[in-house]
């Protein structure tokens, strides 16, 4: 492997990270062969240590990153129950098509269900992890909203 590609690929993990182990690494870059492979890997190394950082020598994931807040179950509980709800409303729409009935169907009773249901799980996410880590908590529950809005959608657009 080149100098120059060694550089960039170090350069793709976070600076705490660079700083300790930057020089080794690129050092065993440059004395392996390389290759896509290789990049590949270091590349997706690289994003993982962003999503779930490591701390110090010891390399003990940070309990309050991104990565382990949204491990928790009332973090993604909400994610998978608007994941669900817009599944529920994809299948309803591929199996009948966009029917406009004059009494709910099962399929919008289950969406509600799953709309409803989750409003009290992000209430207790968000004051359970919004004093520890408001930063991450911000960052899952924007991502909670952005499913919920995914879920929403063909329901408004469709006028289901």
């Amino acid at each position: 492997m080149n100098r120059t590609l060694a550089r960039l690929l170090v350069g793709l993990y976070p600076r705490d990270w660079r700083d300790r182990y930057g020089a080794e690494f690129e050092a065993l870059l440059l004395a392996g062969q390389g290759g896509l492979r290789t990049s590949a890997n270091v590349v997706w190394s690289a994003l993982c240590e962003h999503i779930f950082p490591t701390q110090g020598g010891n390399m003990d994931p940070q309990r309050n990153s991104f990565g382990a807040i949204l491990k928790q179950p009332s973090a993604f509980l909400p994610l998978a129950m608007s994941l669900t709800a817009l599944a529920v409303v994809l299948g309803h729409v591929a199996r009948f098509g966009v029917v406009h009935e004059a009494d709910e169907g099962t399929a919008a009773h289950i969406w509600q269900l799953l709309m409803a249901a989750q409003m009290p799980v992000l209430v207790f996410f968000a004051i359970k992890w919004l004093p520890r880590a408001p930063r991450q908590t911000l960052y899952v529950l924007a991502l909670q909203a952005g499913a919920a809005l995914a879920s929403i959608a063909p329901v408004f657009f469709l006028n289901l």
